[in-house]
């Protein structure tokens, strides 16, 4: 199937909104201009609709197969991966140190969309090749970061994430999977792992596994789990390939979506000769995988983005062209309320997942240590909102895309059936989004004495005085207030709640606080991008940013005042009914 992206929207986020170019005054990007920015945009785009995308629709209906031990991925897959890490984009915001290419987030999120809107099964090969590779380099020894890193990086080997099991999914500290003390300082390595995305493959001549296990005699729990780096193909001290390390794909799942992603359960220890290094410090294994995981988290929305945003694209060029009762159903008001709820929402999610990307780059390489802390608060309080809404609303897109296209959408002749299969994963895996809004209220509100949510507060309320200032604003601004003290007034209520021993009521209203919380955060978003766009609205690109921002206030932001009315009129009954 064709690609297709607002490439318009993405620059304006890029070179409008968040001003990319700021960011070379840090020495980390000094050497950077904002030729090379829009290079690697450029390329990233190109290749992911002359490569990745025509392997997209194929890529889903021949899927993956295990044959005679080996899982065999779709055709063209493993040529495409070979040409995407030749282009750098494995590592792109790595250090260069082993290969990487040292580019900021913001750059490589952008790069990002693209890359998953294409085809958002191959992606999960490079993805977690990149995060197992980083997590290495960053808390495991020198020596293991030059055993793999730079192999990594460069397409030469991949990389997978290990921590689910059986009887251990979002309860990860219910693992069983054994780490044994052997001499040579290595470790014995036992258990099985499930649902492992690219957990075998016949891309790379090596996978390098990164395994959450317990040593033995190390306390129960998560604080008890260690992280080891565990090769499929045992590495050499001269970095040659040694024998097979015991590490066997017992069978792959066969999916709802991303069908052309390997989905493995993986046996580790079956005969007693698997072994691994271990990464970091022992015991701080779930310490060390969380680092990965916060990233990925916005990455993860970054997916309910991508896969989303390119199916609305679909979606706008069908009404365009089909034709009934003599007109095109662009002309249809009902087809034209559902695009716009479809354009606000990826616009809104769009403008989101890059400023929190360029806030990433800012707490990263900022020396001031106020800015820095306010920075990383920041990334702290939105990443469960990034991952959760942008995941959830990146389905719904989707379901109504499909129904834009009506019989037509149900069939696999369009594209709408596979961007919704697809995209269902992203609210499922790297903590349910169900976690996300009990991180959000039980760690983030309460974290610091509130002071994540009080800054937050600040910064809107400071733009809201800039924004109600345009007449045309003044209206959408008094409801984005109305929104924000309507979650202050929640979020004490759960804290009320809590002191009088109640923890179950905010759990049980967790995940449509973080609903609200997201419709707060993409008007804000939406607001400062259309405060920007009233000096140049004779342009109509510009002039459709303001009417985007002011139809999703109207439409989103009444919901957060009726959700909030019936969290606080909860009744405990409720609970009990079940």
């Amino acid at each position: 199937m064709d690609y297709l992206v607002d490439i318009k929207d993405v620059s304006f986020n890029l070179d409008e909104y968040l001003n990319i170019d700021q960011l070379i005054r840090y020495p980390a990007f000094s050497s950077h201009t904002s030729e090379l920015y829009h290079m690697v945009i450029t390329e990233a785009l190109k290749f992911s609709q002359k490569t990745l995308a025509p392997l997209n629709t194929s890529g889903d209906r021949e899927g993956c197969k295990l044959e005679q031990g080996v899982v065999k991925i779709p055709h063209g897959f493993k040529e495409a991966y070979i040409d995407f890490a030749k282009n750098g984009f494995i590592g792109m915001d790595v250090p260069q140190t082993y290969g990487g290419q040292g580019l900021p987030v913001t750059i490589t999120l952008a790069a990002n969309e693209f890359i998953m809107g294409a085809n958002y099964a191959f992606e999960m090969y490079p993805g977690l090749t990149r995060g197992a590779a980083h997590l290495i380099e960053t808390f495991g020894s020198e020596t293991l970061a030059k055993l793999f890193c730079e192999k990594m990086y460069l397409g030469q080997w991949s990389g997978t994430m290990c921590l689910t099991e059986p009887d251990a999914g979002s309860d990860v500290g219910n693992l069983r999977t054994q780490a044994k003390p052997l001499p040579d300082g290595t470790y014995a390595i036992s258990g099985n792992k499930i649902f492992i995305s690219a957990g075998d493959h016949d891309i790379t001549e090596n996978i390098i596994h990164l395994v959450l296990a317990r040593v033995e005699g190390d306390q129960k729990g998560t604080k008890g789990i260690s992280l080891f780096a565990v090769p499929k193909i045992w590495v050499n001290d001269d970095g040659s390939l040694g024998a097979n390390n015991d590490v066997m794909c017992l069978g792959i799942e066969y999916k709802l979506g991303i069908k052309g992603s390997a989905t493995c359960s993986l046996n580790f220890g079956e005969k007693g000769l698997c072994r691994g290094f271990l990464v970091g410090e022992r015991s701080q294994g779930m310490k060390h995988m969380f680092k990965m995981m916060n990233e990925a988290r916005i990455f993860v929305g970054l997916q309910g983005l991508a896969v989303s945003a390119a199916s609305y694209q679909h979606a706008l060029k069908y009404a365009g062209e089909r034709s009934q009762f003599g007109k095109t159903l662009l002309q249809f008001p009902d087809v034209r309320r559902n695009l716009m709820i479809c354009k606000s929402l990826t616009e809104g999610m769009r403008g989101l997942l890059y400023k929190v990307a360029l806030i990433a780059d800012v707490a990263k390489n900022e020396t001031d240590p106020i800015t820095k802390e306010r920075a990383q608060n920041r990334i702290d309080l939105l990443t469960p909102i990034c991952k959760a809404y942008c995941s959830d609303f990146g389905f719904r897109i989707t379901e109504i895309v499909l129904q834009i296209f009506g019989g037509y959408g149900y069939t696999s002749e369009y594209p709408a059936e596979q961007y919704l299969r697809d995209v269902k994963i992203s609210s499922i895996y790297e903590g349910t989004n169900g976690i996300q809004a009990l991180d959000l209220v039980g760690r983030k509100l309460t974290k610091n004495g509130g002071q994540l949510f009080r800054e937050f507060y600040e910064d809107v309320e400071t733009s809201l005085q800039k924004i109600e200032k345009e007449k045309q604003l003044v209206e959408a601004a008094q409801k984005l207030r109305k929104g924000i003290n309507t979650l202050g007034q929640v979020a004490m209520k759960f804290g009320e709640w809590g002191m009088n021993g109640n923890w179950d009521s905010p759990q049980f209203y967790a995940t449509p606080f973080l609903e609200m919380c997201g419709h707060v955060v993409l008007s804000h978003v939406l607001l400062e991008q259309a405060l920007l766009c009233i000096p140049k609205q004779n342009s109509e690109f510009h002039q459709n940013k303001i009417q985007t921002a002011l139809f999703f206030c109207n439409e989103f932001l009444p919901l957060v005042s009726a959700r909030a009315e019936s969290i606080m009129q909860t009744n405990s009954k409720n609970k009990e009914v079940l």
